[in-house]
């Protein structure tokens, strides 16, 4: 109640906001990380009651990366026109799409064994034309434009497919090399190539300036604002149908696909 009481100054506020999972349009309300369902929760952190900061907990092996800047560009812009720092605390994991979000904070915190980095792109899929005519299924496709039937999962890669692929990933790669740089900055480590998609673990990270030392987010909030600092949680609303497995076997699907994507750094 103090915060009611004239001249009495109340104990600096953090909102705290958790990022755990994979970046996706769809997949599960209040699993799947996207800008539509993180934005309300997002806003609420950085208007009510003006914290001192924001800290971002965070633990996401990446996803879409329209997704990814779109909730990165919101935290931007609403730190800096709120004149709100913003910190980055990384559990498991910050890699690909994760690490770019922990680029929208101002610095980012990782634990010892936390693997940072994967700054790629990646396109994966599946090719069953092989399957499809041992089991006697004939695959008729017909299109108005040659490009139409690119990528064909039941079609043998074409080169030219391949070769317009990789022109499609390569500028979604520059744009996440440049937010690494916008954000990063000098912290970069000078004469290593940071872009191959390598990932690195706790103090590796630091040393590559990917991170900005080893800290857990009590801890650190505690040296940075004091010890009275009061710390208050955020998280993202699940429709009320999702909470009583409504949505059960959409959910399956999904934590396949989110299973995949953890499974490709080990965990």
């Amino acid at each position: 109640m103090t915060r009611f009481i004239p001249f009495v100054k109340s104990p600096p506020r953090v909102a705290v906001l958790r990022l755990a999972g994979t970046i996706a349009s769809g997949g599960r309300p209040g699993s799947s990380l996207n800008d539509a369902g993180l934005a309300p929760m997002i806003e609420r952190a950085f208007r009510r009651g003006r914290p001192s900061a924001v800290a971002l907990i965070l633990n996401s092996p990446g996803g879409a990366p329209v997704q990814t800047a779109l909730i990165a560009g919101r935290i931007r812009r609403l730190a800096t026109e709120r004149k709100i720092p913003v910190h980055a605390f990384v559990e498991d994991m910050a890699a690909s799409g994760g690490y770019w979000l922990a680029t929208a904070a101002d610095d980012i915190w990782i634990d010892e064994s936390s693997i940072v980095g994967s700054i790629g792109v990646i396109s994966a899929g599946f090719g069953f034309q092989d399957l499809i005519s041992r089991v006697g299924v004939e695959r008729r496709v017909h299109t108005a434009g040659g490009s139409k039937s690119f990528m064909d999962p039941f079609r043998p890669e074409k080169p030219e497919d391949i070769e317009r692929l990789h022109r499609l990933l390569g500028p979604i790669h520059e744009a996440f090399k440049a937010q690494v740089r916008e954000r990063r900055g000098a912290r970069l480590a000078e004469g290593v190539d940071l872009f191959t998609g390598d990932i690195w673990v706790g103090r590796q990270a630091v040393e590559m300036g990917l991170a900005d030392g080893i800290a857990h987010p009590v801890p650190k909030l505690k040296e940075l604002y004091g010890p009275k600092v009061r710390l208050i949680p955020y998280v993202q609303r699940r429709p009320f149908l999702a909470r009583f497995g409504a949505q059960a076997l959409a959910g399956a699907v999904d934590a396949a696909e989110e299973r995949a994507l953890w499974s490709r750094y080990g965990l």
